[in-house]
């Protein structure tokens, strides 16, 4: 509730503070960061699983706890990652998430297919594009 006028006046109130819900980023959509630690946790009570997470140190200087998204990584201690504020509904505590593509992240290689939109197959002759640009990259 916003406090009126008259309460203004007879409190001197100022604005209510709200805390930032990702206060590492500091209003940044995306932060810089360098890999300290990468491990394995397991999420919140009705799901099981083995999450992998790293813990990083933001250009800031701060020390975050960051979600890895996708199938299989290649980060390891000192690995160069962007962070975001994405982090992982059933990891608590894990608020961040790295990005995928940037820096030493690389990004998921063995995705070449998708559902399609709208039950619109998809072209043969795109597929085969991608997967050569794929094979292109990987060798």
């Amino acid at each position: 509730m916003q406090a009126t006028v008259g309460n203004r006046v007879r409190r001197n109130s100022s604005r209510v503070y709200h805390r930032p819900r990702r206060p590492i980023l500091k209003g940044s959509p995306q932060r810089r960061g360098l890999v300290i630690r990468v491990r394995v946790t397991t999420p919140r009570k009705p799901n099981s699983a083995r999450r992998p997470v790293a813990k990083a140190m933001i250009s800031s200087g701060r020390k975050t706890i960051s979600h890895i998204p996708g199938k299989g990584h290649s980060l390891k201690r000192y690995s160069k990652i962007y962070i975001n504020g994405v982090g992982a509904r059933d990891l608590p505590g894990v608020n961040y998430s790295c990005m995928r593509g940037h820096l030493d992240f690389e990004p998921l290689r063995t995705k070449i297919r998708r559902r399609s939109i709208y039950a619109v197959p998809r072209d043969p002759l795109k597929i085969t594009y991608i997967r050569r640009k794929l094979r292109e990259l990987v060798s």
